[in-house]
C-alpha cells in the first residue's frame, strides 16, 4: 500500500483526523478520545521513507512477538517500545495484516482509560 492509500484507510475510522505535531514529514494521525476528550495518537507515518514506515501502538505481548517473528518489526522509533511498534512496509507483512495491526492499534487508544 502507498501512503495514501494507508492514509484513506486511518482517516475512515470514527473521529480520526490527520496533523502534523513533529513538521511536515511525519504523518500523525489522532482520534479524540471519548471519556476524556484528549486527543490520542494511534498512527505515525514517515512521510517520504521509501519502504513506509508505520507505527503503531499494540499489546505489549504481541509487540514482542512479532518483532520476533518479522524483521520488518522494529520497537517503535522514538516511541514507547513496550507499546509501539515500527512497521517496514516493504511486502513481509501482507496489507491485510497491516489493517488488521492499524485496527489494533485504533482500538487499544479508544477503549484505554
Amino acid at each position: 500500500m502507498t501512503h495514501e492509500e494507508f492514509e484513506k484507510y486511518l482517516l475512515s475510522f470514527p473521529d480520526s483526523w490527520l496533523d502534523f505535531p513533529f513538521g511536515k514529514n511525519t504523518s500523525v494521525y489522532k482520534v479524540s478520545h471519548e471519556k476524556t476528550g484528549k486527543d490520542r495518537i494511534f498512527a505515525i507515518v514517515a512521510k517520504n521513507r521509501q519502504p513506509l514506515r508505520l507505527s503503531l501502538k499494540c499489546d505489549p505481548q504481541l509487540a514482542e512477538h512479532l518483532r520476533q517473528e518479522y524483521e520488518t518489526v522494529l520497537p517503535g522509533h522514538y516511541l514507547d517500545k513496550k507499546y509501539w511498534n515500527t512497521v517496514i512496509c516493504n511486502g513481509q507483512l501482507t496489507d491485510e495484516e497491516i489493517r488488521d495491526l492499524i485496527r489494533l492499534s485504533y482500538r487499544l487508544v479508544t477503549e484505554a482509560v
